[in-house]
């Protein structure tokens, strides 16, 4: 028994090591563009199973069963996750030197291709249909709008945080409450 005892526990520590390894692997090509590629590109490292994950520099990796536009909205949002916070940010223009919350929101779902010009938070709750999507959801309301992409919020606001990342567009650890926001999404997303 002491044996089998022994011999379950170097597979399980082999496995670990195994894990830790593959894990691993998937870091060099992030760090070889900090993250992110040229503007339109696709990144093709991928995070296991279906919810997107954020590595240790603040930007996010995509699940390996992400649609193309998930990976190009999660690689939009990676190109200006340190942007700070301006406000109007984005309006003019997608490309800009700071982004307020429509203006991020706006950013990823252009990149996405679900979008054609900027919009405030207001008119971002009539975008797409009512509801929660599978893999990209937009919460907005009068003065505010964050979103979800394969399972990670990406907010202009710290609300929720524990730790404070910062004001801009960033990926957040933590969910925040969802009361008094439209939700919406754009249908086989």
């Amino acid at each position: 028994m002491r044996s089998d005892t022994h011999s379950t526990g170097r597979k399980l520590a082999l496995a670990g090591l195994l894990l830790l390894a593959s894990l691993g692997s998937a870091v060099p090509a992030m760090a070889q563009t900090g993250g992110t590629g040229s503007p339109g590109s696709v990144t093709t490292s991928s995070a296991p199973g279906g919810t997107a994950q954020i590595q240790p520099d603040g930007t996010a990796l995509p699940p390996a069963n992400a649609p193309k536009q998930v990976r190009k909205a999660i690689a939009a949002a990676n190109r200006i996750h340190t942007r700070p916070y301006i406000w109007g940010g984005g309006h003019r223009s997608f490309k800009s030197r700071g982004y307020d919350c429509s203006g991020a929101v706006s950013y990823v779902l252009h990149a996405a291709g679900l979008l054609r010009a900027p919009e405030a938070s207001g008119p971002l709750m009539a975008w797409g249909v009512p509801g929660i999507g599978s893999w990209i959801t937009v919460y907005a309301n009068r003065t505010h709008a964050w979103m979800t992409v394969a399972g990670l919020r990406f907010d202009t606001s710290s609300a929720g945080e524990s730790l404070n990342q910062g004001s801009g567009p960033r990926w957040r650890f933590n969910m925040r409450a969802a009361t008094g926001y439209f939700t919406r999404f754009s249908p086989g997303l």
